[in-house]
């Protein structure tokens, strides 16, 4: 019985220490040690103010939250820029008097992925989300940030994706 002991602590250490697996609950295989996230310009027909600033730094703080990689203002491993190329807001479904029921707010930007240890994996891509509210309601305070927290949200955590996971 003792030996079975042992036997099952050795496969447990072997196990746990002998092997070196490459894996992460949020999908990223590879991790930079620096990245730089360059200024995204608001190019979209209908600007919203700050809206660049507040991309730019929800892109860094997700990075940085779900990576190793530290934040550096110039020579970053990897490097994000872009612009923002959409902010509309459209009706989406219609009630029985012909009015919208629903509004939808869409943002897009266009990203240029750059990896300066590998540039096979560079990219430039559009990325896009959106958010739907009722058709009553303004894009304003409270409805307006929901709005923007979800959409960056959604939008950023696919540019990670597309860079730095095997998605």
């Amino acid at each position: 019985m003792k030996i079975l002991k042992y036997i099952f602590i050795l496969t447990i250490c072997l196990t746990t220490f002998g092997c070196k697996v490459n894996y992460s609950f949020t999908g990223i295989t590879e991790t930079p040690e620096t990245f730089q996230v360059n200024f995204f310009q608001n190019n979209a027909d209908l600007v919203e103010p700050g809206l660049d600033q507040l991309f730019k730094n929800t892109l860094e703080d997700l990075i940085v939250n779900q990576t190793s990689a530290n934040l550096v203002t110039t020579g970053g491993e990897v490097i994000y820029e872009g612009e923002i190329t959409e902010y509309r807001i459209s009706p989406m479904t219609a009630t029985a008097e012909n009015t919208a029921a629903q509004n939808r707010l869409t943002i897009s930007v266009n990203v240029r992925y750059i990896n300066t240890k590998n540039e096979e994996k560079d990219f430039e891509k559009r990325f896009s989300f959106f958010y739907d509210y009722p058709a009553n309601d303004q894009l304003t305070g409270s409805i307006k940030d929901t709005a923007h927290e979800e959409i960056l949200e959604r939008l950023t955590q696919d540019i990670l994706n597309a860079s730095l996971a095997d998605w």
